[in-house]
């Protein structure tokens, strides 16, 4: 086992917060799961944890893999996937979080890239995915399942080298006196984080311990959680937003942290685990806010309650955080209805609102993708604490965010204690401090291009800093950043829908939207063939609208497309015939796309697939 340091300020890897935690507040609730065969909620104090951790850790340091071999971990939300995470941290290797609902194409690409010693995922049809995907992993030693009733089946399918194990057998097998692994340091490795890029592969963001402790004692300078706040885990933990704010701080603190069952089940969970603090990205905000919308469509009265208490609860909060006061018209909608009393609104409206959040929440930090301000206005005005932040893997990820007494919603607040932000040309932020990354794995070059000599990391984003907070004005990186924070690089994914020769040119959105949506142009001849073995004239412009044409056209774009993640597959289509041309204004003198023009140009369409496809 690890010894414990003194403070958390001694701390200086990951596996010393765990020994910290347990060695400080051993009978406190670490961890709550769902057992399905009960129908209850399951604890783990910090002393269990503890001891779950050394049972994997034993048996992967009987493994005797090198010192660093990278660990591939796909696994849901859990209690293995935590175990798993600690043990390889503790033995000093590394380990490499995949996205659950990545596609076995990107899954077999980032084992290949990192040179994965070991695979550890939930089923052997998993396994068998990504075994049919062809490619080479010549440093792969195991694979490990964690549902030990499709061990067998995949034992036998193995290849020739890679032997597959039940977690039972495998962790069975270890002896429990294994010789600890060296403990890691501080500039040893934490995680390598696979993150899209505009080349369409994925990257790997390596990140140390130093990088990652230091991000989660800035936090906790701004935010301060206790041990009696409880965490619900719902963003999958391959994402850096959650591994170091819905994993690694409520650690450093002593949280409780739930391990929501789903994300279908994401509201009965709110309701019955009833966190105090949420980590999300703005889309969950969105499926509220859009529920509570459609809830009060058909009563007016309901509707002018509505606008009346966040008319007023949104005057509440600018005078309790010294924003300007709203203007009157700001107001207008809700009429006379705002001048009802507080405590009135707060009881019809307000607190039935926050119920669906379990009633409870003290912080709703909002991360990965900019939130609307009309949402944010929604939220703070009837009392949910939204704080929104700023960060990127890169930098392991948090730069900046608001405070609960300092909470500015239009920026996202002020860069984090020992970390150093700046503009630089083209009003790039840069970022500099112990939170960035040490590179991008085998990419030297790209490293160099993101990372200055003097340490100074180019976000890729626009902003301003005023009175010390960061407001992002836009992106130089041509890069969609969907509303739950998936990084989709645009100009290759059109370039995969026009080897279709159904389309001769594609532009996708979804900025700051739920899914990835397309407008594609037909190819005239094409189209004619294609229109009529759908039953369609192809003369008639309102056939490009008709299911059966936008069934088949995005048929032939996830085919087109299955070498990407799966969030990257368009999800919706537009089709049209008229050609983007220098002379209408939709493409520069060098054949780019006008991505502005093309957005103004297509607003209505764009806005009708989002609609069609959420039932508004």
């Amino acid at each position: 086992m690890i010894s414990a340091p003194s403070s958390l300020a001694a701390v200086q890897t990951l596996p010393e917060l765990l020994a910290l935690r347990a060695a400080h507040t051993p009978a406190g609730e670490a961890y709550r799961a769902f057992d399905p065969a009960s129908q209850t909620w399951r604890s783990l104090n910090w002393a269990q944890t503890a001891e779950r951790v050394e049972r994997w850790r034993s048996a992967l340091a009987a493994m005797e893999l090198p010192r660093g071999a990278r660990i591939a971990i796909l696994l849901p939300n859990g209690l293995d996937a935590m175990s798993m995470d600690q043990a390889t941290l503790a033995c000093g290797h590394v380990p490499v979080p995949l996205h659950a609902i990545d596609n076995p194409g990107s899954i077999a690409y980032i084992l290949a890239d990192c040179e994965a010693a070991l695979l550890v995922l939930e089923t052997a049809e998993q396994w068998e995915r990504i075994q049919a995907v062809g490619t080479a992993l010549p440093h792969l030693r195991g694979v490990l399942l964690t549902q030990p009733a499709q061990a067998g089946p995949a034992r036998s399918r193995a290849p020739a080298g890679v032997p597959c194990w039940a977690l039972a057998d495998w962790l069975a097998h270890a002896d429990g006196a294994a010789a600890p692994a060296t403990p890691p340091t501080a500039d040893d490795l934490a995680a390598i984080v696979y993150t899209s890029g505009t080349t369409g592969k994925p990257k790997g963001v390596m990140l140390t311990h130093r990088n990652v402790v230091s991000d989660v004692q800035a936090v906790l300078q701004r935010i301060t959680p206790t041990p009696e706040d409880v965490f619900l885990s719902f963003l999958p933990l391959s994402h850096t937003f959650e591994r170091t704010a819905g994993y690694y701080l409520p650690l450093a603190a002593g949280c409780c942290v739930a391990y929501a069952r789903s994300v279908a089940l994401l509201s009965e969970d709110l309701r019955s685990v009833r966190p105090t603090v949420l980590i999300s990205v703005p889309r969950i905000y969105e499926r509220v806010h859009a529920k509570v919308l459609e809830s009060l469509a058909p009563s007016r009265l309901r509707t002018r309650l509505f606008e009346a208490a966040v008319a007023v609860g949104w005057r509440r909060f600018c005078a309790a955080q010294g924003l300007p006061a709203p203007r009157p018209q700001d107001a207008q909608a809700a009429g006379a209805w705002a001048a009802l009393p507080w405590p009135l609104l707060q009881r019809l409206v307000a607190r039935p609102l926050l119920a669906q959040f379990g009633g409870r929440v003290r912080v709703a930090v909002s991360g990965g993708a900019p939130l609307s301000a009309s949402i944010a206005r929604c939220f703070l005005g009837l009392g949910l604490p939204v704080l929104q932040g700023y960060g990127m893997t890169e930098t392991s990820p948090v730069v900046s965010v608001n405070a609960l007494d300092d909470n500015h919603p239009a920026s996202v607040g002020r860069a984090l204690p020992g970390v150093e932000v700046r503009i630089g040309d083209n009003r790039e932020l840069q970022v500099r401090g112990p939170i960035v990354m040490q590179g991008y794995w085998k990419r030297p070059e790209d490293t160099a291009r993101t990372l200055s000599p003097e340490g100074w990391l180019g976000t890729g984003d626009q902003a301003e800093i005023i009175d010390g907070r960061i407001h992002i004005r836009g992106r130089i990186k041509e890069i969609i950043v969907t509303s739950a924070g998936e990084k989709v690089p645009p100009a290759d994914l059109e370039l995969a829908v026009t080897a279709d020769p159904l389309f001769e040119q594609a532009f996708v959105v979804g900025e700051n939207l739920p899914f990835i949506a397309c407008v594609a142009v037909v190819h005239p001849e094409e189209w004619q063939r294609v229109a009529r073995h759908l039953g369609l004239d192809p003369k008639d412009p309102a056939s490009l609208d008709h299911p059966a044409a936008r069934q088949e056209a995005l048929a032939r774009i996830a085919r087109h497309t299955a070498g990407f993640a799966r969030y990257a597959v368009p999800r919706a289509v537009h089709l049209v015939q008229e050609p983007w041309t220098i002379e209408n204004g939709l493409m520069t003198p060098t054949l780019k796309l006008k991505r502005s023009n093309l957005m103004a140009r297509y607003a209505a369409p764009i806005e009708a697939l989002y609609q069609r496809a959420t039932g508004r």
